[in-house]
């Protein structure tokens, strides 16, 4: 399972943590004057600072309710991922993916673990009954963007020497003995 590990400023259920540059102790609204309003710098008139663009390619937009444009989001570009399983498999360290790159690179990794249980199964003398991969998304609480937050690999394999075990034969007798009458047709 891959999952973001810092830039969202939760836990939530797939992984989320830490707090993202930009929302940390910072404050969007200038520093109070002693009648209560508020102290805007620069020239009266003129249209609030830009940040700099730090997603280069991104809109930059500002979406109503937003802070910031996808191209001046602090969050997005500190974003991480990182694997929480213990296969060997890729961002077993956490590593920046680009928002745009997000969905295929997360995707590709799933598939790795995929692969994985394929190569598991034939090892042991088994068959893969089932394997899906769910890809998740969340949007960024600084510039409202969606963005792929990480994926879930879930496999089922079935081992043929199960039923050779001493516990399965085991089992099957025990089984054996209470199944007679159960079944009792009184109509007859």
């Amino acid at each position: 399972m891959i999952s973001p590990i810092s830039g969202s400023g939760s836990f939530g259920a797939y992984g989320m943590w830490g707090i993202g540059p930009g929302m940390s102790g910072r404050s969007d609204i200038g520093a109070q004057g002693a009648a209560g309003a508020v102290a805007v710098s620069g020239a009266v008139g003129s249209a609030e600072e830009k940040k700099p663009i730090v997603n280069p390619g991104e809109s930059t937009e500002v979406q109503p309710g937003k802070k910031v444009s996808p191209a001046e989001c602090e969050t997005c570009k500190e974003r991480k991922y990182q694997d929480g399983s213990d296969e060997m498999v890729s961002f077993k360290s956490a590593q920046h993916i680009s928002p745009t790159e997000a969905g295929n690179r997360v995707r590709a990794h799933e598939q790795e673990h995929v692969m994985n249980a394929y190569e598991k199964a034939e090892e042991k003398g088994g068959k893969v009954l089932q394997a899906s991969v769910s890809i998740h998304t969340a949007v960024c609480p600084e510039c409202g963007r969606t963005y792929v937050s990480g994926g879930e690999t879930n496999t089922k394999i079935e081992y043929s020497h199960e039923e050779e075990s001493p516990y399965m034969k085991a089992r099957k007798r025990q089984d054996a003995q209470l199944l007679p009458g159960m079944n009792l047709d009184i109509s007859a």
